[in-house]
């Protein structure tokens, strides 16, 4: 454990009758979050240096991180692990084995990836055949698609299916697992996954669960964190950094991690409620 972290008291008395004991923990839900990647600026154009995250802001009304820059990503829905679904890349063994699940849960959680980056950021990775992507998802017909799979009456296999489109999961990069601590009341078994944004394909601010959107670079972001313009979740802001070392996409996408569960803890103190860094790196916040 590299340190911790003090809970702000409105965030304290949420989780205190958990930590007290009075209030069972609940079962973590299984989630795919995706840090989907650009060129700064310049380097697109070969004038700069660095990279960018697509962030969103959640909205204050919502339960869980109300008001938090994160990742796209959400849970798994329980037609994630359709086997209909057109796949290409890795297989759902593979994943299985680095992700450390079964193969049907593997396949749920790069499904659930897919899903929702297309979902809120209209980013789709998938193509017609297994060696190329999608070049444009910004019609009224694709802004349809999203919204039924938003409200479930699609599932990603059926609008693969019906658009004649192959899952991409090589454009996937298993990168971290972070479970939401046992004195949270809404939990979640996340796993953080990275990809490069298509070529031909831009995010669009698409609304739902987020009040607004943003390119930004890793260390931009960190600097917001600390000078408190935005919200940084624990589990965001170790990403962040761990980003932050790297020099462009390519470097980011060939890194080789292993996938570790992250569980901070959350214990009183000191008359205050701490939150436990787990891991070898500081707390960058």
């Amino acid at each position: 454990m590299t340190g911790q972290v003090q809970l702000p008291e409105h965030l304290a008395e949420v989780v205190r009758p958990i930590i007290e004991g009075t209030v069972n923990p609940v079962t973590p839900r299984d989630a795919a979050t995706v840090m989907l990647l650009r060129p700064a600026p310049g380097a697109a154009a070969g004038t700069g240096y660095g990279f960018e995250v697509y962030m969103l802001r959640r909205k204050p009304t919502m339960a869980f991180a109300p008001g938090a820059y994160v990742f796209p990503g959400g849970s798994v829905d329980l037609r994630d692990a359709d086997e209909e679904v057109a796949w290409a890349g890795p297989d759902v063994a593979w994943w299985g084995q680095v992700l450390g699940v079964e193969p049907q849960l593997a396949r749920a959680l790069v499904c659930a990836a897919v899903r929702e980056t297309f979902e809120e950021s209209g980013v789709l990775l998938a193509g017609p055949a297994p060696e190329t992507v999608i070049a444009d998802t910004t019609g009224d017909d694709w802004e349809a698609d999203r919204q039924r799979l938003l409200d479930r009456s699609l599932s990603l296999a059926e609008l693969l299916a019906r658009r004649d489109l192959i899952l991409r999961s090589d454009l996937l990069r298993p990168w971290s697992r972070w479970i939401t601590p046992a004195a949270e009341p809404r939990r979640f078994d996340a796993r953080f996954f990275a990809a490069a944004l298509p070529a031909g394909q831009r995010t669009r601010d698409v609304g739902g669960e987020a009040s607004a959107v943003q390119w930004i670079s890793p260390a931009a972001a960190l600097d917001a964190g600390r000078a408190r313009q935005i919200e940084l979740w624990l589990p965001t802001a170790m990403t962040l950094a761990e980003l932050a070392d790297h020099p462009d996409v390519d470097s980011v996408l060939g890194a080789q991690r292993e996938i570790k569960p992250l569980l901070p803890e959350l214990f009183r103190a000191d008359g205050a409620t701490w939150l436990s860094v787990p891991g070898s790196r500081e707390y960058p916040l």
